[in-house]
Parts: C-alpha cells; structure tokens; sequence
C-alpha cells in the first residue's frame, strides 16, 4: 500500500501531488480483489481501479450506502484488530472492522489534524465528557472516539454525563451542573467533550437556574457525535456559542468542533470560522437525490465520503444518511483553501432503495 501510505503521512490541509487518487485506486483494487461481494457491487457498477486517473474520476468509485453496514458484515479481511460499532440511531447498529495498518494511519490521522488545531497540553485537566462513561458493553466508535479526547491534556478527572443505570444509560445533568460550577472554582482547565444536545442542555439548566461562571483559562468546549435524537431541539451554532459566552465564560475560539462518523473514520475539525474543511486523507461527493448524480458547489444533496484508510472494512466510499452542502474553500475566509462541507439535515434510512426518496422528502423542509 505504497500511496495509501504516503497519504496519511501528509499534513490535514496540504496539497498531496495526486497521492489521494493513486491511493483510492491501489486500495479499491485490494478491496475487489480479497472480498467477493465488494468485487460484486464493482462489477454492477461497471468500475475497474484503473478508471481512477484523477480527482473527477473518483465519483466512478463504486460506493456503500451506510444503512448496509448496518445489515450485514462486508469484512474484507478475516483477521483484524478492532470491531468498532455504530450508534445505531438510524436504525439498528453495524460494525466496522479495523486492520492494524489501518489503526496506524487513524493514529497518524489524528496527531496530524490535533496537533494543526494545538489541543495538545502538558497541563492537568478535568474533563466533563458528554457521552457514554465506557464499559465492557459498549463498543459504539462515539463512546471510543469522546475517551481519546480526554488524553489531549493529561486528566485530573473525568466525569460523563451519559451512565448505565439497570442495564441502560442515563443523563444525570444535575451531577453535571455541579461539577462544572465545581471545577470552575479550581486552577485546571476544564473541557468539555461530546454530545453538543447534552453541552447545550447543561448550560441551559445553568442559565434557568441563573448560575454563571467563569471556567479557568484554557477550558475549551469539544463537540462531536451531532445531536442524534434530538434533532427537533437543536440550536444554531450562533445560540450556543451565545450561551457558552454568557453562562461558561467560554468564547467561540475556545469551542471546537468535530465532524466524521464510524463508516468514515476521518477527523474533521472545525476551522476558525467554524466550517468543516475537508482534509487532506478524505474527499466529499454531494449527490442529487434522485439521479445520485454529482452535484456543484453550492448545491444540496446526499453526502458521500471518500477515504482510503483501512482493509478490513470496504469504506473507501460511503454514502452517508445525511444531507449537505460543499461550498469553495475562498468562500471561507479563514485562508485554507480546501472546500469546506455544511450539513443541512439528515434522512432517516427505512431501506437503502428508499435513500433517494427519503432524501427528497427531507430536503423539501430544507430552507437555504
């Protein structure tokens, strides 16, 4: 895997020489060759690894919609690593199977695009995680992703919002509320990782209740995972960070977010204008719903993720539950020059042959 390799070597948002598509080919290649129903879904679409030739040719790749992953094991590989499980809120939960180079290159992934966005500390920190405390049970990538976060800073102390009560897990934000006015009475930076329904949720019960703080300096506030259930709760980003503000002391700078998903295991961090640039190790395909055509800047559509990260799962290309929008990256004005994704909804997937219909319907309630 010579340009797969390569690749994930590179910085977040540098220029890779033509390394993304030389990667996508020689990994797609491996993938048809070693799994017979990948090497299926190949041949319907018509797509050889030679096709690949240059960034416009990647919507040739023959992609997987996320709902499968959900109903069956396409592992390409029989011996792996890790099996990391979706969360499922789309309807049942699958698993992805992770090889060992593979870990190797989300490792490298990632110390790349944290170190970019300087959330490396030496500093001793008490972190509120909203989401799931670990245990054997749980192995959802959310859960696994929100306890990486945690050894950004060295931890003092972690506390999750979400614990399993009888066999289930639930929301204490009144533990949460006391240990945020708790820490912030104490040197050590505080941060906040996980769920942005529940961060938003906490800090609302703290303004209800009229407590404000100021959280010490070099707390941030960490958001991933997206709003999931509580979908017809969230806010706009301009609101929260108001909120943040107002009741944590906490600015927007300060508030950083992460875009990705288990099927897609690629990191994207927000920029300083709070846009979802797309890094160097992943490309975005913005599809029409109905003819599953590519579609231009500016445009909504389905979301489709490219990456050629591992072996033992055909991920290469997803196609996502979600609707979205790629605009340039100079509409920006943060200075990368790599476009950027908007998310505007996401469809709720009954069936994969019902996704582009399921899309048209959400899409009608979509107000651009």
């Amino acid at each position: 895997m010579r340009y797969v390799g390569r690749l994930f070597n590179k910085k977040p948002y540098g220029k890779d020489g033509g390394d993304f598509v030389k990667a996508a080919a020689e990994l797609t290649a491996y993938h048809i060759k070693k799994n017979k129903k990948y090497k299926i879904t190949a041949d319907q679409s018509g797509f050889t690894p030679d096709m690949l030739k240059s960034e416009e040719d990647l919507c040739k790749l023959p992609f997987i919609p996320t709902a499968v992953f959900k109903r069956n094991r396409l592992f390409t590989q029989k011996r792996f690593t890790v099996k990391v499980t979706t969360s499922g809120t789309s309807g049942g939960a699958g698993e992805i199977a992770f090889d060992i180079p593979g870990l190797f290159r989300a490792l490298k992934m990632s110390l790349h695009t944290f170190a970019y966005k300087r959330l490396f500390s030496p500093r001793l920190t008490n972190y509120i995680v909203f989401g799931y405390k670990p245990d054997r049970k749980n192995r959802t990538g959310v859960s696994k992703t929100a306890f990486g976060a945690t050894l950004f800073a060295p931890a003092l102390h972690r506390t999750y919002a979400l614990t399993r009560v009888d066999g289930k897990y639930t929301a204490d934000l009144q533990k949460i509320c006391d240990k945020i006015v708790e820490y912030s009475k104490k040197k050590h930076p505080v941060r906040f990782m996980g769920f942005p329904s529940y961060t938003y949720f906490a800090i609302k019960l703290l303004e209800d209740r009229k407590i404000s703080v100021k959280l010490p300096e070099g707390s941030k506030i960490m958001l991933a995972g997206g709003w999931k259930q509580y979908y017809k709760e969230q806010v706009d980003k301009e609101e929260f960070y108001s909120a943040a503000r107002r009741v944590l002391g906490v600015d927007d700078k300060d508030i950083i977010e992460f875009f990705g998903a288990v099927e897609h295991p690629v990191i994207y961090c927000d920029c300083e204008n709070h846009h979802f640039h797309v890094p160097s190790y992943s490309r975005v395909i913005i599809r029409d719903v109905n003819t599953l055509e590519p579609l231009p800047y500016g445009r909504v559509g389905l979301v489709e993720l490219i990456t050629p990260m591992i072996k033992a799962t055909p991920i290469t290309a997803v196609m996502t539950d979600d609707l979205g929008i790629l605009h340039p990256g100079g509409e920006c004005g943060c200075g990368l020059d790599q476009p950027y994704l908007e998310i505007v909804g996401r469809v709720g997937l009954k069936d994969v042959k019902t996704c582009a219909a399921g899309a048209a319907e959400l899409l009608k309630e979509v107000k651009l």
